[in-house]
Parts: structure tokens; sequence; C-alpha cells
């Protein structure tokens, strides 16, 4: 029962992810249609907005959940509203009302429900037994699933015009909804005020740590979901089906190593995949602003996807190894408010620096911060994990 469990709920966090990467490869030919320049200003925007609905209502959806002891009905309210809301956004064209603006406002609506449905599945995982490597393992190969194909099938989508992609994830997201529906609600609520549950992030400061490579990971998939996209294109003159198929270098990879390297560190900790890869991350992101070719552009993307598939599931299985069971809803979002952040950082700290100075000083950055985060908060996850090759027992 539990592996069809994980595999219901994996599915719904694909699919989020899935939607929320088929703008990307053609980003710059939606928002013409949606009344803005095809610029990476506009891009930016477009893109940022959602990410600041993000990073406002990540925590309130879980500390809520937390509470009510209840994760279901409010991932089936959160799917169901960001289809709506993509079906409004599509209707602002075919019907011609509103401006761009208009586009940006319910982009952030759109966010604002995506976030719930996103965040409290990954949850829903957390609630599960099994190991919480494993289970956050299933979390990341649907993350990483989701933007894996998302960016490639969002390119050829495209092809039958602007608006494809986001009908399309409508689509998806009402049937996300009716999945999450057959899942048994395992969530623990204890009654606290929501104050009193949102205040759980502080009593716990350890948290910092995770956090902070969630951000780490994040910048680099977010710069790459925008920067990537215009660097192909001026780089090596491809399509948005040719960068769509670059993206998903990085992305496979990243999909499909989650669930062994998630199980692997269940086995010997937490510190040494999320350290040792994070700064081989690092390194790669620099690498692939370097190469010359596609092809070795190619492989630099397989490399970034390889190591981030190391750190990434054994990072959200801390989270779940540093709190209870009762505030796993509002820790989860604080993860995804500091992922959400990075991502955000990646596509407006990636498209300032990339318009001011120039594509390589972007990557020297992106990678830089990764590199950065993992020597910085080294000390402070061996105190967390005394012993860094010391498998975490699973805490229900």
């Amino acid at each position: 029962m539990g592996n069809t469990e994980r595999a219901r709920l994996a599915a719904v966090v694909f699919v989020v992810l899935f939607t929320q990467l088929l703008v990307y490869p053609g980003v710059d030919r939606l928002v013409e249609a949606l009344g803005g320049a095809p610029s990476i200003d506009a891009g930016t925007a477009f893109l940022a907005v959602q990410l600041l609905a993000f990073v406002l209502f990540s925590v309130v959806w879980g500390a809520v959940s937390d509470r009510t002891g209840r994760r279901v009905p409010f991932i089936v309210l959160g799917a169901i509203g960001g289809a709506t809301t993509y079906l409004v956004l599509s209707a602002t064209v075919l019907f011609g009302f509103g401006d761009f603006r208009t586009a940006l406002v319910l982009r952030f609506v759109e966010g604002t429900f995506t976030i719930g449905a996103f965040s409290l599945a990954i949850t829903m995982l957390m609630d599960l037994e099994g190991g919480h490597g494993k289970n956050m393992g299933a979390a990341g190969i649907a993350i990483g699933g989701g933007a894996a194909l998302g960016a490639p099938v969002g390119g050829q989508l495209y092809a039958f015009g602007p608006l494809a992609p986001i009908l399309a994830s409508a689509v998806l997201l009402l049937l996300a909804a009716a999945v999450v529906t057959t899942v048994p609600d395992r969530a623990r609520g204890d009654g606290r005020r929501l104050r009193e549950t949102l205040g759980s992030l502080r009593r716990t400061p350890v948290l910092i740590v995770p956090f902070a490579f969630g951000f780490a990971d994040r910048f680099a998939a977010g710069f790459f979901g925008l920067i990537g996209t215009f660097y192909f294109r001026d780089a090596f003159g491809l399509d948005p089906a040719g960068i769509g198929l670059l993206l998903a270098c990085f992305f496979v990879p990243f999909a499909l190593l989650q669930y062994p390297f998630g199980s692997l560190s269940d086995r010997i900790g937490r510190v040494v995949p999320i350290v040792a890869g994070s700064a081989g991350f690092g390194a790669a992101i620099v690498g692939v602003g370097m190469a010359p070719t596609v092809l070795t552009a190619a492989v630099g993307m397989v490399a970034v996807g390889v190591l981030g598939a190391l750190v990434a599931p054994a990072t959200m299985a801390l989270v779940t190894d540093l709190v209870d069971a009762t505030e796993r809803g509002a820790a989860m979002g604080g993860f995804n408010i500091f992922g959400s952040l990075g991502f955000l950082g990646g596509i407006v700290g990636g498209g300032w620096l990339a318009s001011r100075y120039d594509y390589f000083v972007a990557f020297v950055v992106a990678g830089g911060i990764e590199i950065a985060i993992a020597v910085v908060t080294l000390p402070v996850l061996i105190r967390v994990v005394p012993d860094p090759t010391a498998a975490f027992r699973t805490r229900e």
C-alpha cells in the first residue's frame, strides 16, 4: 500500500513541476501573446511573479494543514485553483481583455494556489513510513522528472501556439486533483493556533541548513530555466525544441537518480551526499558556461544533473529528520520558501547578471553560490550530525 500511495503522491508532485516548466522554453512567445515584449526582462517578470507567490504562501498552506490535520482537501483546492487561473489567463488572449499587467496578476494568483498543491503533496510523502530518504527520493524523482519532461514537452507544445502549454497545464492540474483524493490523509494535526504552528520554524533553527541548500539547488534550476534558455539560443542558435532537449540533459539524470540517491542517504547519512554533491554541482555549472560546443554543454548538463540528484533528496530528508511529525507541513513550507527564493534568485539575479555583464559571469555566480553554501554550512551540518556517515533513523 505504501508504494502505491508513494507513487500517486509523486505523480501529483510531478504534475505541478511539469506544468511549471512547460512555459519556459518559449516564454518569450507566451509573454508576447499576453501583451508583453519578448525580452529577458518581461520573461523574468512573468516567471518571477509566480515564485513570489510561492514565497508568500508556502508556509501558510503548510501551517494550516498542520493545524487542521488535513492535507488532501487543500491539495485539491490548490490544484483546481491553479487550473482555473490558467484557463482565465488563456481567456485574456482568446477574448482580448486585459493586458500584460493583468497577466502578471493572474500568474501571481495561480502561484498562490499551485504552491499549496506542490508543498502539501511533498508533505504527504513525508508522512509515509519507509525511510525519509526513500520518501524524499520519490519526491525528488517527481520534481526532477517534471522539470526534465516539462522543458522538452513545452518546447514541442509551442509549435501548436503560445497558449498550448498553459491550456495543457490546466487539464493536468485537474487530473492531479482527482488523483490525490484516492490517497489516505495521514497528517497529524495538533489543533494549535496558526501563529503557534508557524512558530515551530523558529524553535528549530538548525533547519536553516537544509533550507540554505534548498535555496542553492533551486537557484541553479531557476537559472537554467531562464538564463539557460536564452544562453543556449544565443550561443548555439537553438530553437525552443532544441533548448528543451539540452535542458533535459540536466533534468533527466537529476530525476532518475533521486530515488536511489535518497535511499543511499538513509544508509550513509545526509552529510556526505549534501556536501560532496553541492561542491561538484557548483563546479559543473561553471563548466557549462565554459563549454564551446553543444555536445560539451550537453555533457556538462548531465554532470550537473547527476550531482544535483545526490544533493536534493538528502536535503529534503534532513528537513524530515529534524522536525516533529505535527510540524512537517510548516517545515516543508519553509523549505519551499527558500527553494522558491532560490528559483526566483536564479531567474532575476541570473537575468540581471547576464544583461549587465555577460552569460559567463552569470554562470560563475550561480556555481559559486552552490560551492559557497557548501563551505559555509559544513561546520554547522557536522554539529547537527556528529558522525557524518551515521545513518538517520526514521522518526515517525
